[in-house]
């Protein structure tokens, strides 16, 4: 995924200003990953590339996008908080996934190319239960308290289920039923169901997008996110597989990417119900052509009314 600057704004008690927009034009969304349990995608790369990843049938009913600026305590400032809807007149209550960003991205750009249409479609046609994906945006952290004063995953987990409720989404307490997250976002989103099961409210599903499982701390170090060794190990997913026990995963990876060591190791260690690795590298390129896969294995978790 390309980088994009964080757009810096000044904090204010709260600010609020949407943005409806029907398909995933004109929001710099892109798309999210996805593969299937067997290793092999539904129909070919070369079909799924040439069709833009956008759906195997015609879409009948056009999805939404949607834009607000909210004040978030947690990391005390005005963030993006971007949901994803299947139509454009959801069910009360309608489920929704968190959807983690990656390294100097935001929320604006969670999404892979087409995850939109293919949400909107896979519900249109029935091939999945109606559901929603909602984005936050984290900066550069890690999706933890690298900064003081800035927490992105307190913002998860305290503030982002009262926003999804106001807005009668999320169930009747607006908890995310599931988290998909690619890169940074698939770290962010090992520690988020890490830290929701020590609650005792685990998520139903994870999607991980080429997650940034790195293997040393040489390497970690140089994103300067951690203050030592010590402290990047107390929240690395590779060290706390445990945490994550009996949660439904997927988990997608390009073989030239330059996690797919760590995830791997992790697919060894875990067997997800979905480990799916093809030719690519790191970025959108390799994960609109899972993004079938994404929607439909998050969907099948998607909870009984």
């Amino acid at each position: 995924m390309n980088a994009v600057d964080q757009e810096g704004t000044r904090p204010r008690r709260f600010s609020r200003r949407s943005l409806l927009i029907a398909g995933a034009s004109g929001l710099g969304i892109a798309g999210i990953t996805a593969g299937t349990a067997t290793g092999a995608l539904p129909f070919s790369e070369a079909v799924q590339r040439a069709l833009g990843v956008t759906s195997t049938t015609p879409v009948s009913q056009l999805g939404v996008a949607k834009v607000e600026r909210v004040f978030s305590q947690a990391r005390n400032r005005e963030v993006d908080l971007v949901t994803l809807l299947p139509s454009k007149n959801p069910p009360k209550n309608l489920p929704m996934s968190l959807l983690l960003h990656g390294l100097h991205g935001r929320a604006r750009t969670a999404a892979p190319t087409g995850t939109l249409a293919e949400l909107s479609s896979q519900v249109a046609r029935h091939a999945s239960p109606s559901y929603g994906f909602v984005a936050v945006d984290g900066g550069d952290n890690y999706w933890h308290q690298a900064h003081p004063g800035d927490d992105p995953m307190a913002m998860l987990l305290e503030e982002v289920p009262q926003w999804l409720k106001r807005r009668g989404l999320g169930g009747t307490d607006g908890l995310p039923f599931a988290c998909t997250g690619m890169s940074m976002g698939g770290f962010g989103g090992l520690l988020y169901a890490r830290r929701r099961a020590e609650r005792r409210q685990p998520v139903g599903a994870l999607a991980l997008l080429a997650p940034a499982l790195i293997l040393s701390w040489t390497e970690m170090a140089k994103r300067g996110i951690f203050r030592d060794e010590a402290e990047w190990a107390s929240m690395d997913p590779l060290k706390h597989l445990d945490a994550t026990a009996g949660v439904p995963m997927a988990v997608y990876c390009g073989t030239e990417d330059s996690f797919i060591d760590g995830v791997r190791q992790f697919m060894a260690a875990t067997h997800p119900a979905v480990a799916y690795t093809a030719r690519g590298k790191h970025g959108d390129s390799f994960n609109r052509t899972v993004v079938p896969s994404v929607v439909s294995f998050v969907g099948k978790h998607v909870p009984q009314a």
